[in-house]
């Protein structure tokens, strides 16, 4: 017995909406893994049928989907940014809502061969977003983690920017002592005690690029602090935090003499980006 294209999906859509709410989603992005081909091939051939082979793959791919396991980890793949980044689970998947502090860092008024730091880099996401936009950007991503270096490394090779590297440090403690233009981060901002680390897909990304001690705030304050020996007279803090602490960022970036303090909203319309300005 096989299926075709369009029956495969439908079968998958029906197994998988009790663990997902992107069930028919999920099912197409799972069976164009395993198939190898762009999105307009399941409109395009709807009657092809699957091989045997095929057919095992898709299944234990919906089965692994079924018990939980972000797409993500299951492809190896996340876009990001347009860009296609590999993924493991030694990062958090590049989530949708990050574009938004992209989009920002792209908007400010910078030189134009600005010197950029990306903490807690990841995949290298939020770096190579930007190294495709702004290739005379000088732009270096850190991580303490070494398999997060070399999975943003991996990105970085396949990508082909060559105006962006990668260092293995635990926030600022490798870094070179310069200055920076602008300084990005997506740091660790959930409560220990949050539900949500419980459900979904972060139960299979690594817990310490999601939650930090004082109530979520503790990595935030850190760089926030730490920033200010590493920024450019006027240079640019952006970091990415919980929708509920917009009121102690701002805080604490006045508490440390920022100026120009401004929260952006995201997709969904909540408090995610703060940024300031380091008068130097």
């Amino acid at each position: 017995m096989t299926d075709t294209v369009e029956s495969a999906i439908k079968r998958a859509t029906l197994l998988l909406q009790s663990s997902s709410d992107s069930a028919k989603l999920d099912a197409q992005v799972l069976l164009l893994d395993v198939l190898q081909k762009p999105h307009s091939y399941l409109f395009s051939w709807p009657e092809k049928l699957l091989s045997a082979a095929q057919l095992q793959q898709f299944d234990e791919h919906c089965q692994r989907r079924l018990n939980g396991e972000p797409v993500a980890h299951i492809t190896g793949l996340r876009e990001f940014w347009s860009l296609p980044l590999q993924v493991n689970s030694s990062t958090l998947i590049p989530r949708p809502d990050t574009e938004i502090l992209v989009e920002y860092a792209l908007s400010l008024s910078l030189p134009m061969a600005a010197k950029v730091l990306d903490l807690g880099t990841g995949t290298g996401a939020i770096a190579l977003a930007l190294a495709s936009e702004m290739p005379l950007w000088q732009i270096t991503g850190v991580d303490r983690v070494a398999d997060a270096i070399t999975l943003a490394n991996t990105n970085k090779q396949r990508l082909g920017f060559i105006n962006v590297g990668f260092v293995q440090s635990d926030w600022f403690s490798q870094v070179d002592a310069q200055q920076f233009d602008l300084i990005v981060s997506n740091p660790p901002y959930i409560e220990y005690d949050d539900i949500h680390l419980s459900q979904g897909d972060v139960r299979f990304e690594p817990l310490s690029a999601l939650v930090a001690d004082d109530d979520g705030m503790a990595d935030i304050k850190y760089i926030i602090t730490q920033a200010r020996d590493f920024l450019t007279s006027n240079g640019y803090l952006l970091i990415e935090h919980g929708y509920q602490q917009r009121t102690k960022v701002h805080s604490f970036f006045a508490q440390m003499a920022y100026t120009n303090i401004l929260t952006v909203k995201d997709l969904a319309n909540n408090d995610r980006v703060t940024l300031a300005q380091w008068p130097g």
